[in-house]
């Protein structure tokens, strides 16, 4: 009943919103003699943004079709590569040839929303790096047929797309997927997986959500398994493909992203409105921008979901080495080969400070030559793959770290052409919770 109630709502809101953006549209258009009253354009200024903040969204595009190689624009094709029941590895197909960039497999986030949320951290890798991508599916979307999917068959695509990208390539892991990825680290390790990445970078994740414990953290552990089991897992309902599934919807994530950070999406919707009524379309479209991808957010399934809360935060079993992975327990002392970087936000207010650098510590078997840390300064959970302090700060230390244990060494990253100056939105909240 929840899941068909949502959807009766979000059919209402739709047909408003398609309204208030038919009204907004005639209240500013030179043919109505109305458009000349000093309030027509406040009213429709309003409209529009609830217009906006109503409008049905589905998958959003990367929308990355060049990039900037040696101060040439090359064009870039998306090509999948391995496809999967929940999800498939894409490949940024650059149309140049003769050249050694590292394979870099960025495994993003299955946590309420698609891939494209790491549009930025793609685009920054492009010009220098050969670019594969996790491109996780919406549960909801995955006939009932196709069975379950949770966190060990998560690590088990994690390890295929690794063996389809090859030997000697590099692992990027943002946010959730940062756990798993060790995991899978871990595992391909002790098992002496030719496929095992030369570096793995971990970008914001809970490794350890005893250390700084946030509120995600406090809302995940102060609440029984049961608790999640009965109040936030839903039944698909028959007008989707996979009708009957069980699922942690993405409604209920938005609305857990929204709850968050209220004030703030209130003042940045205000912005929003003041932005329009002042002609400044190039700060509205950005806004605009950043929340169509926001409010488009998808199913888990109820497994992955609910084993997450059990293994990462109720029982942190990774981190303190007792997390089984297909009958064989996953030892963090088995990373051996694989160079580890940890990179923390010092305003990340999802994996507070020290839940990801608590991956270096426990992997005693790995020499402190391998193991970096990273402190971004004033850097949010957002802002850790996005945006400014992304692209001129934190990037590079990513591309030096995997060059640094790459073997083909490059002695200097080339000079990078400056690209048009993005245009950032004035409140970026945070983004994920488990």
């Amino acid at each position: 009943m929840l899941y068909t109630a949502y959807e009766m709502q979000r059919a209402w809101l739709g047909g408003l919103g398609s309204l208030a953006q038919t009204s907004s549209e005639w209240l500013l258009s030179a043919s109505n003699p109305m458009s000349f009253m000093p309030t027509s354009p406040i009213l429709a200024r309003g409209l529009e943004v609830f217009a906006h903040a109503n409008a049905p969204r589905g998958k959003p595009d990367f929308g990355l079709d060049t990039t900037i190689i040696d101060g040439v624009s090359i064009a870039v094709s998306e090509e999948i590569v391995a496809r999967k029941p929940f999800g498939q590895l894409k490949h940024f197909t650059r149309a140049v040839s003769g050249r050694t960039d590292p394979r870099v497999l960025i495994v993003t986030p299955m946590s309420g929303h698609y891939a494209t949320l790491l549009r930025g951290t793609v685009e920054r890798l492009l010009p220098d790096h050969d670019v594969y991508v996790t491109d996780w599916r919406d549960a909801k979307m995955v006939p009932a047929s196709e069975g379950r999917f949770d966190l060990n068959d998560y690590i088990d695509y994690i390890i295929e797309f690794a063996s389809v990208v090859g030997a000697g390539s590099h692992m990027l892991a943002v946010c959730q997927p940062a756990v798993p990825c060790y995991a899978a680290v871990a595992y391909m390790s002790a098992n002496d997986d030719p496929a095992t990445p030369l570096t793995l970078t971990m970008m914001g994740g809970p490794v350890d959500t005893r250390r700084a414990p946030t509120s995600v953290d406090d809302l995940a552990t102060e609440r029984p398994y049961a608790w999640f089991e009965q109040n936030v897992i839903a039944t698909v309902p028959g007008m989707y493909p996979g009708a009957g599934r069980k699922v942690y919807p993405g409604f209920l994530q938005l609305a857990g992203f929204m709850s968050m950070n209220l004030a703030n999406h209130m003042k940045s919707h205000w912005e929003l409105f003041k932005h329009l009524i002042d002609g400044d379309d190039d700060s509205a479209a950005a806004t605009k921008a950043f929340y169509e991808e926001y409010r488009s957010v998808c199913d888990m399934t109820a497994e992955f979901y609910l084993q997450t809360i059990d293994v990462v935060f109720q029982r942190q079993a990774i981190a303190k080495g007792e997390f089984v992975h297909r009958g064989q327990l996953v030892k963090p002392e088995s990373i051996t080969r694989t160079a580890l970087l940890a990179i923390e936000g010092e305003r990340d207010d999802i994996s507070g400070l020290g839940q990801t650098k608590a991956a270096l510590e426990i992997a005693t078997g790995l020499p402190e030559d391998k193991k970096a840390y990273f402190m971004a300064e004033g850097a949010g959970h957002y802002g850790i793959f996005n945006g400014r302090k992304w692209r001129d700060t934190i990037a590079p230390v990513v591309e030096k770290f995997i060059r640094q244990h790459d073997p083909v060494k490059m002695t200097a990253l080339p000079e990078r052409i400056a690209l048009p100056e993005h245009v950032e939105p004035e409140i970026v909240p945070g983004m994920e919770v488990a």
